[in-house]
């Protein structure tokens, strides 16, 4: 093959010919280039926007929060005496406070051991808690629930002393393993008899004290046996006792000095006894943390709008756009954005159903701000209801009525409700006084169903002071038992007239207790006990039917409303509203999602760029041809020029020779 070089023959700069040519048949190129990089900073653009609407949809998520703005302070007088904190059910107020004993567990001490590591014996101790009184013990009252049982209920654990564990040592390690609500150590006093063997329960009050019996060995039930009625081999060196105070001189014992139950929603660290002025806990609304959710909602709002602002502004000084000026999509989602505020909270109570009734406000530069001051009269004025113009709140007029919770199908409104039907709880009923007097072997077993779990329990052999006790321990031994611990179960069991009752933790279809047999069958419930099984709540809510779980009713919509109790037929009404937060983080979610109008904004950008990048190619390609073509013509052009100049250059020469003829 021949090399071709364009121009050498014609002397033209072919190469130089064909790039400006090309440079002109490429601009279309260019201006698709401008295109795309135009549409990719709007990509890049609305990312920005989706990053924002992100972050504000998670400040509004956690601001949607209606515990947010219903928590409380509890502030002290003397907190070395008495701490005090509050959760949102608190009601504000001031209390005044005096202790006069302490709570403190029963602490035991053995007689002393000349070794450590000499054996002493082998047996089964039996650990067992109740109170003391008047030189008896009651078990009935000593149902145990520290966090160190291996499974908590039950009132007795035994551990066993083998020959591998029988000297003092092994004794204390054997006893602290076990796990049965009593720590050993052993403490050495410097005698001739230094080693000695301390308990202490684990639990404080004055039903926390301690039996404990022995059987095996003589050796070791004379150092361990304890029974206030009977052998008492140890040393008591403190008596189980529960705490003893005032509060508005209402007179409380409890057997924590971490008291939780005293004060609804308050918890009071109990630790000393007031010796001269009463101690003074001040509950309170907390006004700042309310202060605080409002600033971060005002800020959430005032970072997305800047964002969209800076995304979409013109600056008519320099008359130049932003990257989404005068975009639809960023237009409507700012106007979305603001019909949100514009529209009062339906189901809100007349004065606070706008955010403005709050002191939040737009400013004329588009931003939201804060009246600190409005909003702390309004806290104060009506901190109850505060929480719902953020957050999802329902309100009952009636106390034995409350939401559980709503799903976002439901609306804010009025909801009515009618009760026809209370929720129950499955029950057994003795059919006779119960045998107070239980003896092993004989009519001490239990058998019986809670809840569809079988169980048998065994009652320690006796004779009960009362009904009541022997109720007592029946309830704690039946909640010991590890199946229905492990599944969440239980029983309360009562005595009226002597005649025991068990009714099941749970309320509802599925509450059901019933007596399978046991030779104490009889002599505890009868012969012939009644079981009546649970019941759920029914009504209607809204006129249309509810179902019933339990004591909760539902709505199709997701509405859940809990009846604890009451009367039966209309109850009033469950007041809920959907607040800012919660409407805005719905929206900001709607936006996000795939159906947004974010996503078929970039979906349509990210086509029209696909578009853009055929185009190019086909350009490309008929470029390719153009280039060719040009190139092909130049050569061609390039071979005549050529001719020509040869031939041009005979004709001169020839030209020449007949001129030099003729001379």
């Amino acid at each position: 093959m021949a090399i071709s070089v364009p121009g050498v023959g014609s002397s033209l700069d072919v190469n130089s010919i064909v790039s400006q040519l090309m440079a002109v048949e490429r601009r279309p190129l260019q201006q698709l280039d401008s295109r795309e990089a135009s549409f990719q900073a709007q990509l890049s653009a609305f990312g920005s926007i989706r990053s924002a609407l992100s972050q504000f949809q998670g400040s509004m998520n956690a601001l949607a929060s209606a515990s947010r703005y219903q928590s409380v302070t509890a502030a002290s007088s003397d907190s070395a005496t008495i701490a005090a904190s509050a959760v949102g059910t608190a009601a504000p107020g001031t209390y005044s406070i005096e202790i006069s004993k302490l709570a403190q567990s029963q602490r035991l001490v053995a007689a002393g051991q000349a070794s450590s590591s000499a054996s002493i014996g082998t047996g089964t101790l039996t650990f067992e808690f109740g109170t003391i009184s008047g030189g008896s013990f009651d078990s009935g009252t000593g149902t145990y629930s520290g966090a160190t049982f291996a499974s908590s209920g039950s009132a007795v654990r035994t551990v066993t002393i083998a020959p591998e564990n029988s000297t003092l040592t092994g004794i204390r390690d054997a006893i602290n393993a076990a796990r049965v609500g009593v720590t050993a150590s052993i403490v050495n006093d410097g005698t001739d008899a230094p080693y000695r063997l301390v308990l202490a329960a684990d639990q404080s009050g004055q039903a926390s004290a301690l039996r404990i019996g022995v059987s095996g060995d003589a050796a070791l039930s004379s150092l361990l046996a304890q029974d206030v009625e009977g052998t008492q081999s140890l040393a008591q060196t403190a008596a189980a006792q529960n705490a003893q105070f005032r509060i508005n001189g209402v007179a409380i014992s409890k057997p924590s000095n971490t008291v939780t139950d005293a004060l609804e929603g308050v918890t009071l660290t109990l630790s000393r006894p007031t010796t001269t002025a009463p101690v003074t806990v001040n509950v309170a609304r907390d006004t700042g943390a309310i202060q605080n959710a409002a600033q971060s909602f005002v800020r959430a709002y005032n970072d997305l709008n800047k964002t969209l602002q800076d995304l979409s502004a013109f600056n008519a000084e320099t008359r130049k756009a932003s990257v989404l000026t005068g975009d639809p999509g960023v237009r409507t989602l700012q106007s979305q954005l603001r019909a949100v505020f514009n529209q009062p909270l339906a189901g809100g109570i007349p004065g606070l159903r706008t955010m403005s009734d709050l002191g939040i406000a737009f400013q004329r530069d588009g931003t939201l701000s804060l009246d600190a001051t409005r909003l702390a009269q309004v806290a104060n004025a009506s901190p109850d209801r505060i929480a719902g113009v953020f957050a999802p709140l329902g309100k009952s007029v009636d106390p034995q009525m409350s939401v559980v919770s709503a799903g976002a199908g439901v609306t804010a409104g009025d909801y009515a409700v009618n009760v026809s039907q209370l929720a129950s709880r499955g029950t057994v009923t003795g059919s006779a006084p119960a045998a107070l007097t239980i003896t092993a072997g004989v009519n001490d077993t239990l058998q019986l169903s809670v809840d569809g779990i079988g169980l048998t329990v065994t009652v320690p052999a006796r004779t009960y002071a009362s009904a009541a006790a022997l109720a007592a321990e029946l309830q704690s031994r039946i909640n010991g038992d590890a199946t229905l611990a492990a599944a969440g179960k239980g029983v309360q069991v009562g005595a009226s007239g002597g005649v025991l009752t068990a009714s099941s933790n749970l309320t509802g279809s599925s509450s059901r207790v019933q007596i399978d047999g046991g030779s104490a069958a009889s002599d505890l419930f009868g012969a012939v006990p009644t079981s009546t099984d649970g019941v759920d709540v029914a009504g209607t809510i809204n006129g249309e039917p509810a179902s019933g779980a339990g004591d909760v009713l539902s709505t199709t919509a997701g509405l859940l409303v809990r009846v604890s109790g009451g009367a039966l037929g209309d109850r009033g009404v469950i007041n809920y509203t959907v607040g800012f937060a919660a409407q805005l983080a719905g929206f900001a979610s709607a936006q996000l999602g795939s159906n947004g109008a974010l996503a078929g904004r970039t979906d349509g950008i990210n086509r029209t760029i696909a578009s853009i990048g055929d185009q190019r190619t086909s350009i490309s390609r008929r470029l390719d041809d153009v280039e060719k073509r040009y190139r092909e013509q130049f050569a061609a052009l390039d071979v005549l020029v050529s001719n020509l100049s040869q031939t041009s250059n005979f004709l001169s020469q020839q030209l020449s020779a007949l001129g030099g003829s003729r001379n």
